[in-house]
């Protein structure tokens, strides 16, 4: 895994922006997809591998109820990749990972945590394309059929009902996912492909969301990565840069405000904005005082 630590802000933007340049398109389109992470430390996990157990049972019994009561809230398309990205977005454990296509809405969550600016952030970089040569000739060949970079959550129900048996018995599993696990036996190996979500409001719009997801859901990514030379970059930011990054972010118009449209966005911006950062110290510390004179008065 190639590691690189940047210090200041031109050296970030070389490094997020390289390699952008296409020859064919004569346009800068970058192969690359980020996640920003306030701890660099942490491992990229999903919300699923964290509940633990059997990842592939309690993911039927999560997605088979959140269907049966989301129904309620009007969802339109009943798909299981649809409701899959739905689950995702509203916080259902999923073997599913945030990321995006935008450099800087990834150094936003990297420094939205003000209580870890005392330890390093990460921004994760994921080549695409690389990884795209590693899937299985059915869903590369898709790729290439549509000239895509990313899968759609429309374009994949369409690949999973062609793989589907022509009698379906009616006990079926609704979210039954086994033709990944099909193709991951025909590759020998799991493989990870990048979903596009559906536009389901401003906030995926605006933060250019995307989404990763492994066949075999146990697996870390970042343990996958690892095994995929050149596949992916991890630009570290040091602490003490954490706040220049996050000050530039603001005046660059990459807020919450903006990333997550609403009363609640804004109120969360204006009240980093105006705090106090403190003298000689990071906005960790300040919090963890705040913290113990709480806990005094427990």
């Amino acid at each position: 895994m190639e590691e690189i630590t940047v210090s200041t802000w031109p050296e970030l933007h070389e490094v997020l922006y390289a390699d952008s340049w296409d020859p064919a398109l004569r346009r800068h389109r970058s192969p690359y997809v980020f996640r920003g992470q306030g701890r660099g430390s942490a491992p990229l996990t999903t919300s699923l591998q964290r509940q633990g157990g059997d990842t592939r049972a309690i993911e039927r019994h999560l997605l088979r109820n959140f269907r049966k009561y989301a129904h309620r809230s009007g969802i339109d398309r009943d798909l299981a990749w649809y409701w899959l990205a739905v689950g995702q977005h509203h916080g259902l454990p999923t073997r599913l990972l945030d990321w995006t296509s935008s450099p800087l809405v990834a150094l936003h969550f990297a420094t939205a945590e003000e209580d870890l600016y005392g330890e390093d952030g990460v921004v994760w970089m994921t080549n695409f394309e690389r990884t795209n040569a590693t899937l299985p000739p059915p869903l590369a060949a898709l790729l290439e059929q549509e000239g895509a970079g990313v899968f759609t959550v429309d374009m994949l129900a369409a690949f999973s009902r062609a793989r589907e048996p022509l009698v379906v018995a009616p006990a079926s599993p609704a979210f039954e996912l086994n033709w990944l696990e099909d193709l991951e036996r025909e590759g020998e190996q799991p493989f990870l492909l990048f979903l596009e979500p559906p536009s389901l409001d401003e906030r995926i719009v605006q933060q250019a969301a995307l989404f990763s997801l492994l066949s075999t859901p146990d697996l870390a990514l970042d343990e996958w990565l690892a095994g995929h030379p050149g596949s992916a970059r991890k630009v570290i930011l040091p602490a003490e840069f954490k706040w220049e990054i996050r000050d530039k972010l603001d005046q660059s118009n990459i807020t919450e405000r903006t990333l997550f449209p609403g009363l609640g966005g804004l109120g969360k911006a204006l009240q980093r904005y105006y705090r106090q950062r403190g003298e000689g110290r990071g906005q960790g510390d300040a919090l963890e005082e705040q913290k113990e004179e709480l806990r005094q008065w427990e």
